[in-house]
């Protein structure tokens, strides 16, 4: 129909000026609104009028603009919607459908990994954990990975950090190696950490340069569906 994407290029124009707020922001200015957009001033003052009509901005009396309680509303309906073993399971099953190894979300619980979710692999050779089993925060790429987006020590911390992900092998047990990277929830804040295991004789510097992007796909998936952001902002 004529005008409809005039009326997509209003709603994606509406979004990016909800989404140029991050968390270190209470307000923003006009200005900087339309810097952050990449859109004329007027243009946004007249977005923002709209979206403030929804109470989904509002205008300070300097001015400036703010995020409105419409969104609260929002957000609440989204987590009382929200189901992790309907977002999760699948995306882990279909990482083991793709690489043949196993797949699992491990959360951090003090010191220690508690497998939260997991895909076992269809080979006869894999390595089998249950959903609850804990293993040492700091043996082996799904822990280590923790560790390092948590803020801990790790020998390697600069590294992964710049890389996004840790493989190990025999780091926790010797017949067990791992591919992790992390899992984030509300901007950057870490959820856990999603992880392929096999066999160390399986994860070959050439399996983990096919199985990587994959594994990143998914936890960038993961991510995204708990409101966070891989990439810093």
């Amino acid at each position: 129909m004529p005008g409809n994407a005039n009326g997509v290029a209003a709603v994606e124009r509406a979004v990016s000026l909800l989404e140029a707020f991050t968390e270190r922001d209470t307000s923003l200015s006009l200005g900087e609104l339309a810097r952050r957009t990449e859109l004329d001033k007027a243009t946004v003052l007249r977005i923002a009028r709209s979206l403030a009509k929804s109470s989904m901005l509002l205008r300070n009396e300097d001015a400036s603009w703010r995020l409105g309680p419409k969104l609260v509303r929002l957000g609440a309906l989204y987590q009382s919607t929200f189901r992790p073993a309907a977002i999760v399971e699948p995306v882990l099953a279909e990482l083991s459908e793709r690489t043949g190894e196993s797949a699992a979300l491990y959360v951090r619980e003090g010191d220690r990994r508690v497998c939260l979710f997991r895909h076992d692999s269809s080979q006869s050779i894999r390595h089998s954990a249950r959903v609850g089993d804990a293993f040492p925060l700091d043996r082996g790429a799904p822990g280590r990975v923790m560790l390092v987006f948590d803020g801990d020590h790790d020998p390697l911390a600069d590294e992964i950090r710049a890389r996004g992900w840790l493989c190990t092998r025999g780091e926790r047990d010797p017949q067990v190696a791992s591919l992790a990277a992390p899992v984030f929830r509300d901007g950057r804040n870490l959820f856990g950490s999603v992880a392929l295991t096999g066999p160390p004789s399986r994860f070959t510097e050439e399996a983990v340069e096919k199985h990587l992007p994959i594994l990143l796909d998914g936890a960038a998936r993961l991510s995204a569906a708990m409101g966070g952001h891989p990439e810093p902002e």
